[in-house]
């Protein structure tokens, strides 16, 4: 009898444990709520961030480590790891800030944050990995819930690890008690496997300015959604002083239906969505915020200090676990000419009341207390800082601003140099044709061992015509540290002819293309045989199964879908499903396009696709049109041209492109033409503007023949030369004074070089790059100073061996004209002549490697060139007007053998 009352006694626990895992979001924090308030007055709720309910549930409390912020517009980030291993969903969400205290706060998801540290300025970075917004806050908002069965997926294999909290403080008046800061919000976690996974959509316009005085000025944003259907159930607006209204709509078929509008000088909540909106393939999400210029005396741009302005339209969706996504932005405005039907109540700013104002002045009920007077200074600070805009807005009150508010696709102001205390120029490669980083971001490079393409190696059919060679017999993939070029592992022996581009997907392995075997493969890091193969080894073809020197690959990491650019004698991409079937196509080849654009290609036909660079964050994918010398970008569901991003400074050719997480495009030009001007050099944009940032060449030797380029997160960037054989590193200027001035054991501290760039960088924006490469020189110079090298000295070592060259070469002549006469002087000039005109070139411009290569191996002017503008890695002659690579003029192309 006793046994079986403790067995009851034991199941009546165990069921009070699995109800107290089933409560409702508000009875889990009203008992968090209850449990925290004996806990330190000073950061309520610190002393127990972690409160575990039952058997599946748990809170977690995420605050700012009792900070006080010095200065206006400063951004603290905190991070936070997820107190558990397995995956778990958050389904509720609790703020504790006050509007009189913070300007705004961003909850980021990730799995490395920027900093170890305790907090940190978020000009750091929030995460050194890609982060989703996962909650934001502004302007005394209340909590956010989630409906029944929906969470946000975090943990386990596919979730973060970590969450970053960043806190906007805009205005520090409130801290001139010197009080300390606590704000956060606690989440409310669940084991319960959700059926319907949270997401945030996020439309911004990054390109808007209002002029000073305007009554009204409109930011449109709209992007084609091409994903699977979600459901929309909260949004959020965010703008700042200058905002009265922000909307936001689905349009199918020509109808607007409204998903939410709101004042953003109201609580900055995410409130719920008013009837249910669904979002499916070809929707359009459009947005449009409204500004009014009056009372400033300035032009306002779109940033991340409270002096600039902000138009987000945040959405908060759910969508089926199996294709869920948890982050998606929009920065665009695909089609400009459907507002002019957007509804009316998008036009009309809505009033907000003066006592509503007053309300929301007021004090969140776990913030500290404040009186009339309190809120008076805040005020009178606001317009303070309003004023400040019509006093002084030069570059040097910017630099003291924080702009971290969506810096990920913003971008930031910065220099790239060269990494000079790299090794990796030593490294015995071969031609180096292929780059790209893992998952840890070491420095993958695909090179060609002792092989090399050069006129021989295809036929006119582009048939490869050196099979008898056999495979390279070198790793042809190399691992290296990014740091210091050490080889961490190699592989792909015995496998390829000439390899081309490189990718790595998310799960590490290793895509390649082979020109020779006109292929693609799939390689596991470890695997010795491919685990997919794509095309007909040796065979050039046009058709489904068939590529003709295949460029490029790129695999999108959520869809899995392959992207193949196709290549020196096609010019098409083509998509493949992650099982390598086709899907389709897209592209015109070069005859049609000399045909019908009389020079001067349109979108969608190629010159060579060269290189790949997929925009995940964007749901696009840019080609880098060599021989039309521009980037051409798509929509990776449907092929659809989106944009061409060209600029004189490009040239004829470019070669290669890369991107980065957060907004930044970067690629690498060709040789120029004789008699233009452009020089080999690589170029930061701007994504969302195609604007270029920042240009950068080597400092220790020069390009040669740049041919591929990928760039990391943190701004360090590599090309691969296959001239040269060699990788070049680059990498922030600022970072690498840091790093300089650090090992010196000097105090760090900007100098007055650097502001003056940074300043020319933020006045003048270069819409030509002369002033760009102006600023290159200068800091070359100033970085070369802060090595310890003396510019006198590297000058006298130049000229020490051409002295001793022109004193050899007068004391030959002066004995062969004694003893030889004047015939001995004949023969002298012919031989000086040689030796001067190798170290000239022809014209005396330089070393011409065409000469060089013309001279060698029985060179011919035969070849495969596709209408003059293909060939091989090698570069044109200067005497040669030819689009080639090879210098090679070629009869116009016949059409390409297809094969079934």
């Amino acid at each position: 009898m006793a046994g079986s009352m403790n067995n009851l006694l034991i199941l009546l626990l165990l069921f009070q444990n699995i109800c107290l895992g089933f409560r409702s979001p508000l009875s889990v924090f009203k008992r968090y709520k209850d449990a925290s308030r004996s806990l330190s007055s000073e950061c309520l709720g610190s002393d127990q961030p972690v409160i575990s309910f039952g058997l599946s549930d748990l809170t977690l409390d995420i605050r700012m480590p009792a900070v006080t912020p010095k200065q206006s517009d400063t951004y603290l980030c905190m991070s936070v790891p997820l107190p558990v291993d397995d995956e778990v969903y958050i389904v509720d969400f609790k703020p504790h800030a006050s509007m009189d205290t913070i300007h705004h706060m961003l909850l980021f998801g990730c799995n490395e944050p920027s900093s170890a540290e305790n907090y940190w300025d978020c000009d750091e970075g929030t995460c050194k990995d890609k982060s989703n917004i996962l909650y934001a806050w502004a302007r005394n908002a209340p909590p956010t819930r989630l409906p029944k069965g929906v969470g946000f997926r975090v943990g386990g294999e596919m979730g973060s690890r970590y969450f970053v909290l960043q806190v906007h403080y805009g205005d520090v008046s409130a801290f001139r008690d010197k009080h300390k800061d606590c704000s956060g919000v606690t989440l409310h976690l669940t084991h319960q496997k959700q059926p319907l996974i949270a997401g945030m959509y996020l439309m911004m316009s990054v390109n808007t300015v209002i002029p000073p005085g305007k009554k009204v000025v409109d930011a449109d944003i709209a992007c084609h959604y091409k994903r699977s259907p979600m459901h929309l159930f909260a949004y959020r607006v965010h703008t700042h002083r200058l905002g009265k209204v922000v909307s936001g709509y689905r349009v199918r078929n020509g109808q607007w239906t409204l998903i939410g509008r709101q004042s953003p000088q109201l609580p900055q909540a995410f409130y719920p969505v008013k009837y249910p909106v669904d979002i499916s393939y070809d929707d359009i999400l459009a947005a449009r915020c409204v500004f009014s210029g009056e009372g400033r005396t300035t032009e306002t741009h779109i940033g991340g200090t409270a002096n600039d302005e902000m138009c987000n339209f945040y959405i908060m969706y759910y969508m089926e676990a199996k294709h869920a996504i948890s982050y998606m932005t929009c920065t665009q405005n695909a089609n400009p000419e459907m507002f002019r039907n957007i509804p009316q109540e998008a036009n009309i700013p809505i009033p907000v009341k003066s006592d509503v104002l007053k309300v929301l002045h007021g004090h969140h009920e776990e913030t500290r207390d404040s009186d009339t007077s309190s809120l008076l200074q805040q005020d009178k600070k606001e317009e303070e800082i309003l004023d400040h805009e019509t006093k002084d807005s030069d570059a040097s009150y910017l630099l003291q601003q924080a702009k971290k508010e969506e810096a990920e696709i913003l971008g930031q102001d910065f220099h790239i140099a060269e990494a000079v205390e790299w090794p990796g120029l030593d490294l015995k490669l071969g031609q180096v044709s292929g780059l790209a980083l893992d998952s840890e971001n070491n420095l993958v490079v695909f090179h060609r061992g002792d092989h090399v393409w050069d006129q021989n190696s295809f036929d006119s059919k582009f048939v490869y015509q050196q099979r008898g060679l056999g495979p390279i017999e070198q790793n042809t993939i190399v691992v290296l540290n990014p740091s210091n070029a050490k080889v961490l592992h190699s592989t792909g022996k015995s496998l390829f002819y000439l390899p081309h581009g490189l990718s790595v997907d998310k799960s590490g392995n290793y895509w390649v293309t082979d020109v020779a075997l006109h292929q693609v493969f799939k390689l596991g890091a470890n695997d010795k045989e491919p685990l997919l193969i794509l095309g007909v080894a040796l065979q050039p073809g046009s058709d489904k199964n068939h590529f003709c020197q295949p460029t490029d690959v790129a695999v999108d990491p959520i869809t899995g879908c392959i992207y193949v650019s196709d290549g020196y004698c096609n010019s098409r991409i083509i998509q493949f499903s992650p099982n390598g079937l086709y899907v389709m196509q897209w592209g015109e080849g070069t005859v049609k396009a000399l045909e019908t654009s009389l020079g001067r290609s349109r979108p969608g036909q190629f010159r060579i696709p060269h290189s790949l660079a997929l925009i995940p964050d964007f749901s696009q994918l840019c080609v880098a049109d060599r021989e039309n010398g521009r980037i051409q970008c798509f929509r990776l569901e449907t092929g659809e041209f989106t944009r061409e991003i060209k600029h004189t400074a490009f040239g004829r050719e470019l070669f290669a492109v890369s991107y980065v997480p957060g907004g930044l495009l970067f690629a690498v030009n060709g040789m120029p033409y004789p008699g233009e001007a452009e020089s080999m050099q690589g170029f930061v944009m701007n994504f969302s503007t195609g604007e270029i940032i920042d240009t950068f060449i080597p400092l220790r030797k020069s390009f040669e023949m740049p041919h591929d380029i990928v760039a990391s997160e943190d701004r360090t960037v590599f090309v691969g030369d296959v001239h040269a054989k060699t990788v070049w590193k680059f990498a922030s200027a600022e970072k690498m004074e840091h790093r300089s001035v650090k090992k010196a054991g000097i105090e760090v501290q900007e100098t007055k070089e650097l502001k003056t760039i940074v300043e020319t960088r933020l006045k003048n924006k270069p819409e030509s790059t002369d002033s760009l490469k102006n600023v290159d020189k200068q800091h070359l110079v100033q970085q070369a100073s802060s090595t310890g090298v003396s510019f006198v000295l590297i000058t006298t070592l130049l000229i020490i061996p051409v002295v001793v060259l022109l004193a050899i070469l007068v004391f030959i002549r002066w004995r062969k004209t004694t003893f030889y006469g004047a015939d001995g002087e004949h023969k002298l000039d012919s031989s000086s002549g040689r030796i001067l005109g190798r170290l000239r070139g022809k014209g005396g411009g330089g070393i011409n490697l065409g000469n060089f290569f013309a001279n060698h191996k029985g060179y011919s002017r035969k070849g495969f060139d596709r209408l003059s503008t293909e060939g091989s890695d090698q570069e044109k002659d200067e005497g040669d007007d030819t689009d080639s690579e090879e210098e090679c003029s070629a009869s116009p192309l016949p059409p390409a053998p297809s094969s079934s």
